[in-house]
């Protein structure tokens, strides 16, 4: 339930950093020019991007306690596509990266799939909690 009280921000950039010292997810070579979905202009400028997109993606599945699938995850990663003089609309974000991030994350045994989309396994979960853990605990000392 730690999860929950932790800034979400702290939170993904503690996980994205325990998902590379730990190898258990990689960037594919083509992640360094890949743009996030049809609605961005350029590929993200920060190199760590899919590690942060992966822990996003474990954080989603906890705080949404159902199994969410690639379409699901798409609209919520989506945003505004200015097309020039028209009116701007909504796009979805990139599926491929949310699908390999998926893929990568089940290999590593903290996601599975489910009737209605991918869930966190009990790995999953124990991570998200002992990281929020160490982020709460941190800020009590400082406090």
């Amino acid at each position: 339930m730690s999860v929950r009280l932790v800034e979400p921000l702290q939170l993904i950039r503690a996980v994205a950093r325990y998902l590379k010292e730990n190898k258990m997810v990689s960037a594919p070579k083509w992640a360094a020019y890949a743009k996030t979905g049809v609605s961005k202009d350029r590929p993200p400028s920060d190199p760590d991007w899919w590690y942060v997109r992966s822990a996003a993606i474990l954080r989603k599945l906890y705080i949404r306690g159902e199994g969410l699938g690639v379409s699901r995850l798409r609209r919520m990663y989506g945003g505004r596509h200015r097309m020039g003089h028209r009116n701007p609309h909504f796009a979805p974000g990139s599926g491929s990266v949310i699908r390999k991030a998926l893929q990568q994350l089940e290999a590593a045994g903290l996601v599975e799939k489910s009737r209605k989309g991918r869930v966190l396994t009990k790995r999953g979960k124990q991570l998200l909690e002992e990281v929020s853990e160490t982020i709460l605990k941190r800020q009590a000392v400082k406090a």
